[in-house]
């Protein structure tokens, strides 16, 4: 999940940007070769758009076991739901 302050950001963001964040929410972590096979991008125009979300940190690049040159990027959870949960939980007492 993305913060408000997240998601007005990306709404900022080119439409190749949104698109591959789009592909990265619905599918889960995938490299950038996988990437492009989903979103029918270019290449270059993927490693644009994954660097644009870095900037952001909504997006995060880990190591892809499977290949070592290739990395393997997924939507940051890691700062999301801290406070949000504690919110939702107050809320629904």
């Amino acid at each position: 999940m993305v913060s408000q302050s997240e998601r007005e950001d990306i709404d900022e963001l080119p439409p190749s940007a949104k698109l591959v964040f789009k592909v990265l929410e619905y599918k889960g972590a995938l490299t950038q070769k996988q990437i492009v096979e989903e979103s029918m991008l270019s290449a270059r125009t993927v490693r644009y758009a994954l660097e644009r979300l870095e900037e952001l940190e909504v997006v995060q690049e880990d190591v892809y076991f499977a290949d070592a040159r290739q990395n393997l990027y997924e939507i940051d959870v890691s700062q999301e739901t801290a406070p949000e949960a504690a919110d939702a939980q107050t809320c629904a007492e």
